[in-house]
């Protein structure tokens, strides 16, 4: 197990390119298609997750789960890769207080607003069309959504951005966010 841990790591660190250039604030085409791709398979796999573990379906419904994904590609990717991006230009440098003022940005300016932009749409892919539904679904989970965001994501993000190594950043948000997808899938669909 360890050589493969050991032969992961020198890939990442040889090829950052694919691993983590979105993080590193480098702006290439392959970042933005190799993190909205990720982010398409992982809120895919969080639903199937959700469908099958959580909800225990009988019949498990592919079309939510491409719908999901889609969600995860066309939106959460390149949103996402545009916030790291921006995060890595306003603070240049590292250590805890820089750590502490990303999360600090992360939590309190963007996540309110991703999920202003992602409950509706996650609405919208269910079927809902007008500003109503929309809005009694916004009003129904982003309290909801948004409080249990803050009680995981800044403890991840503040390990992320002072504890790991960059070239696994991306590792191990995408681990955690397979969790929180999950969660994110049944929250819309209960």
């Amino acid at each position: 197990m360890s050589q493969l841990v050991a032969w992961f790591s020198r890939q990442l660190i040889a090829r950052p390119h694919i691993s983590n250039a979105t993080i590193t604030g480098e702006v290439r085409f392959v970042s933005i298609c190799s993190l909205s791709t990720t982010l398409g398979v992982l809120f895919g796999f969080g639903d199937v997750i959700s469908q099958q573990l959580v909800e225990r379906r009988e019949k498990h419904d592919w079309g939510r789960t491409g719908r999901f994904g889609l969600i995860g590609f066309f939106f959460m990717g390149p949103v996402v890769g545009g916030w790291y991006r921006a995060l890595d230009r306003i603070f240049t440098t590292t250590g805890p207080t820089i750590a502490l003022k990303k999360v600090c940005c992360d939590q309190l300016l963007f996540a309110p607003c991703l999920y202003v932009g992602l409950i509706p749409l996650i609405g919208m892919s269910e079927g809902l069309r007008t500003s109503k539904e929309l809005k009694d679904r916004l009003t129904k989970d982003y309290t909801t959504v948004l409080f249990t965001n803050w009680k995981l994501w800044p403890a991840v993000q503040l390990f992320n951005f002072y504890v790991v190594p960059l070239h696994f950043r991306l590792v191990l948000v995408n681990f955690v966010a397979l969790g929180w997808n999950t969660y994110l899938s049944w929250i819309s669909h209960k």
